[in-house]
């Protein structure tokens, strides 16, 4: 691997209390396998833990960020993008570890696509090895479903934690919203993307180990039940709604949006009623509802600038749409989630 000044990819890795795994993330960068000239771009927001004294004293042809205060996962990548010179980005998360032939197959893959896009590589679980995801799908609510398909090529999202695109197209989207602050924003990029008709695709080969959940908590089935955090609840459950609202076609927006909200709301009651704890109904549901009013003019100006430029019909935005309620679907296999507060 050779970093440059005038780099051909900038690996931009945002960093938040990574002692533990950021020196694994930043050497399986510098061990490519490949000749490709690279900078590596590191955003530290605001860490508690020696992760920064640490970066400095090992890495420092790195370029490091080091924020006064937590800005969050959107505003880290934008800073880092800001200052990138390469013609492809590559965003790379503290807790994410490349295979050796990662960035190559990114590249060739991305040199192969006919019109360009956002590309990911295949997930695999940090603690045993087991395959997360090629990538996900939808279910009508735009849960995230895992694509465990090698034949699938095109997804409807890369999850962010290694995310592959030429720099123009970032640009191009304006990058991520900064008021979502973390959770959704990968999803965010891809719905958008696709919706101008540009492509989201998953290589077959290569991929990344990934510790799932170190930074918020959660998110991962933990022996046979699932595992989340309030704050990683009532994030995504927000962002997703704010992502929604802004990139589903108006021929359907609005009665998806009214039947989300509907199932919203009769979740956390039930889940409030089983847990007895009323304030998951407030913290996560109720919250969701309030910050959409709260939004509004944001997300509707949004709405118009991504619409506007909408290049896909109906029928090619939901390709990737799996027709069950995937949430539902983890429920009866998984039961109901613990939450740790």
């Amino acid at each position: 691997m050779s970093i440059q000044n005038l780099p051909l990819c900038s690996i931009c890795i945002a960093n938040y209390n990574g002692m533990d795994t950021v020196v694994e993330c930043i050497e399986s960068v510098l061990a490519q396998s490949t000749d490709l000239p690279i900078e590596i771009i590191i955003h530290d927001d605001a860490s508690t833990d020696k992760s920064v004294q640490l970066i400095k004293d090992r890495y420092p042809e790195a370029i490091l960020i080091v924020s006064d205060e937590n800005v969050g996962f959107c505003v880290s990548n934008n800073r880092m993008v800001d200052l990138a010179k390469g013609e492809f980005i590559l965003l790379l998360n503290n807790d994410a570890v490349l295979f050796p032939d990662a960035i190559e197959i990114l590249y060739k893959k991305s040199k192969q696509l006919n019109h360009e896009g956002i590309l990911g590589l295949p997930q695999y679980d940090a603690d045993n090895g087991t395959l997360i995801d090629r990538g996900s799908l939808f279910d009508p609510f735009y849960n995230p479903v895992p694509n465990t398909f090698v034949s699938r090529k095109s997804v409807g999202m890369i999850i962010g934690a290694c995310l592959w695109m030429p720099e123009k197209i970032w640009n191009t989207i304006h990058g991520f919203p900064e008021w979502f602050d973390t959770l959704a924003e990968d999803m965010y990029l891809c719905c958008v993307a696709r919706l101008w008709g540009m492509s989201v695709e998953v290589a077959s080969e290569s991929g990344f180990r990934h510790w799932v959940g170190t930074s918020l908590g959660g998110g991962k089935v933990l022996n046979r039940k699932l595992s989340t955090s309030l704050r990683r609840r009532k994030l995504s459950e927000r962002n997703k709604s704010f992502v929604m609202y802004i990139c589903t076609p108006t021929k359907v927006v609005y009665i998806l949006m009214s039947l989300h909200l509907f199932v919203l709301g009769v979740e956390g009651l039930l889940l409030s009623f089983i847990k007895w704890d009323y304030r998951l109904f407030r913290e996560i549901y109720l919250n969701c509802i309030i910050d959409i009013w709260r939004y509004r003019k944001k997300l509707s100006k949004e709405r118009f600038r991504v619409q506007n430029l909408r290049n896909c019909t109906v029928v090619e935005y939901y390709k990737p749409v799996v027709w069950y309620p995937y949430k539902l679907l983890m429920l009866l296999r998984y039961g109901i989630p613990s939450i740790v507060k």
